[in-house]
């Protein structure tokens, strides 16, 4: 699986951005998915994932009730709307993709990472 992240930009604060991340490959439906993000001189951050299905998702405390993941596996497609952004969501935000874990969980290892997209907010 081939994860190529999109949609990042400059906004400023309160403001909104859509990211997109295309994946190749046919296993992407089977899998969970996941965003990552990591701002400088910080460590990755985990911010949401969901199942293959998507009929779970999970969000990192920092971005609950304003980001929104998605896919659609029919467009091999994963989603992260980002609502009311905040100059700390400032990041580096990346794709994963292929639970490595045994459960849904933040703290689930993926195999799969895209390069990246630069999400910047200003204040």
């Amino acid at each position: 699986v081939q994860l190529q992240a999109s949609g990042g930009g400059l906004v400023e604060a309160g403001g909104s951005l859509m990211l997109s991340c295309a994946a190749s490959g046919s296993t992407f439906s089977l899998d969970a998915a996941a965003w990552f993000r990591q701002a400088p001189g910080k460590e990755r951050e985990f911010v949401a994932a969901i199942t293959s299905t998507g009929s779970r998702t999970l969000y990192g405390d920092s971005v609950k009730g304003r980001f929104t993941i998605s896919r659609d596996n029919a467009r091999k497609t994963l989603y992260l709307e980002m609502n009311s952004l905040k100059p700390e969501d400032t990041a580096v935000y990346y794709c994963a993709a292929h639970n490595l874990g045994t459960s849904f969980t933040v703290s689930a290892p993926y195999a799969y990472w895209g390069k990246g997209t630069l999400v910047t907010v200003s204040s």
